[in-house]
């Protein structure tokens, strides 16, 4: 009986066993149909996905994503790998991405040499200066590098995509390849390559909050007095005056950067129309670091333009139509070195943006004579004829994450009463004239929304000029 027993229980168990098996097949059969149907559905424009850097996208969302980038990425004529993973691509200058824009249809690259800006005497002088070394003047500053070198003469205007020694053959100019994985770190496929609008908060009190002297500013730069979480350590020139550019000279550090949308940033910002309305005009130049646009921590010059306080025109670098490049030797958007050390050698770049007196497109120049390309005059509205006001200094991203401050540095992640080699700075603010001429800014104003967080100071010498330091840490024991 018992024997008899042990047989019938192992005979259902092996009719469960059985009935699992068919189970498991029927399952695996569907799933494979289901699979089936699904891919069938993706090609006819459905729900197939593909994989960039652990995020699933959509063929849809890829195909989107790819027209996007064939508007910017232009046929090479040659091709360069940067040794930090950079592609470069040497574009025929008539068919880079400016060019496309619905108001240069009818445009013609200006050939014709712009005419430079006049420069005092006093920059002559700073710029043959044999000093190269950190000489103290007065016990606490420093005397200037010569142009485009540090202490120990290392020439700072250079880029890392030239260190293989190819460059970019004549009638050509070097543009950052764009990828999909650039695209995807963005917040949306309009948002790539474009700086969020800014607003200051609705309970914003500019008296309780600010002097008199910045609550007098507060309809002169919506940049500057944010709500979105962008704060600031700047110097400005007063509104309403009439200018045609700006130059200064910028040290260039790696500040750290905790959350991947974040950046900082040290650029000069000209300026005109609306400040508290939506036709504002801004060129800006300088050097960021922003993973979340370039997928990395290193120093980058950039550029940005907008003519509708940052809304809908306008975008950093080449990612839209708009800046047209003439320089061969210069990428915009790529990654500059050497970068500067805490009390260790110091670099530094000279940016200049000026309008060109004869045809009216603002120019960039780097460096001691190299241009770089120009912002056509049809693209403004207000800056078509002057701007109105100048703005030099350092801006961060403020993601608050987890509510407290965010700990990406500005500059050099130091404050600026540190001093020379410690904390960044700018140097030799000028702004040009209605005569083309290059003056030293004398009186300008300083702002910083928590000093606690960032702060600036400025001050003048026969050397540098009105010049300022500025940054800081972020959060601390002081800027919870």
């Amino acid at each position: 009986m018992a024997t008899s027993t042990i047989n019938i229980g192992g005979r259902k168990k092996r009719e469960q066993y059985l009935f699992l098996i068919i189970f498991l097949c029927t399952c695996t059969i569907f799933f494979q149909s289901f699979s089936l149907s699904v891919e069938a559905a993706s090609n006819s424009g459905g729900l197939k996905y593909t994989r960039h850097n652990s995020k699933q996208v959509s063929s849809l969302r890829l195909q989107r994503i790819e027209k996007r980038l064939n508007k910017i990425n232009k046929p090479a004529v040659i091709t360069v790998q940067s040794p930090d993973g950079d592609i470069i691509d040497c574009v025929h200058k008539r068919k880079q991405p400016a060019l496309d824009h619905p108001l240069l249809k009818n445009h013609k690259i200006q050939k014709e040499a712009p005419e430079r800006p006049k420069a005092m005497k006093m920059k002559m002088k700073h710029t043959n200066d044999k000093d190269e070394g950190i000489n103290n003047n007065n016990g606490d500053e420093a005397a200037p590098a010569v142009e485009g070198k540090g202490k120990e003469g290392a020439w700072v205007v250079q880029q890392m995509w030239h260190r293989n020694g190819t460059r970019c053959p004549r009638g050509t100019v070097p543009i950052r390849r764009s990828t999909v994985d650039d695209v995807l770190r963005a917040k949306s496929l309009f948002d790539y390559g474009k700086k969020k609008q800014h607003q200051p908060p609705n309970n914003f009190n500019f008296n309780n909050n600010l002097t008199a002297d910045l609550a007098a500013r507060r309809t002169d730069a919506p940049d500057v007095v944010s709500g979105n979480g962008h704060e600031h350590a700047i110097a400005y020139t007063g509104s309403l005056q009439e200018l045609y550019g700006a130059r200064a000279t910028i040290n260039v550090w790696t500040p750290s950067i905790e959350q991947a949308n974040e950046f900082s940033l040290s650029q000069i910002w000209v300026l005109s129309g609306s400040f508290d309305g939506s036709d504002l005009n801004s060129i800006e130049a300088g050097w960021q670091v922003s993973p979340e646009l370039y997928g990395d921590n290193s120093a980058r010059l950039f550029t940005y333009w907008t003519t509708d306080s940052y809304q809908a025109t306008g975008c950093y670098n080449l990612l839209c139509s708009g800046f047209i490049q003439t320089n061969s030797r210069i990428a915009i958007g790529a990654s500059i070195s050497p970068v500067s050390s805490y009390a260790s050698d110091q670099y530094d770049v000279t940016i200049l943006i000026w309008k060109d007196p004869k045809l009216g497109n603002w120019w960039m120049g780097f460096g001691d004579n190299t241009l770089v390309g120009y912002w056509p005059a049809e693209l403004f509205t207000h800056l078509a004829e002057k701007a109105t006001m100048v703005e030099w200094g350092g801006e961060v991203v403020n993601a608050r994450a987890n509510g407290e401050h965010t700990a990406t540095q500005m500059g050099s992640g130091h404050f600026a009463e540190d001093g020379f080699g410690k904390a960044s700075y700018f140097r030799n603010l000028e702004i040009v004239d209605s005569d083309n001429s290059l003056s030293s800014v004398r009186g300008v104003s300083t702002l910083a929304e928590n000093t606690n967080c960032y702060n600036i100071e400025s001050s003048y010498n026969n050397e540098w000029g009105t010049h300022f330091y500025y940054g800081g840490p972020g959060k601390n024991s002081l800027c919870p």
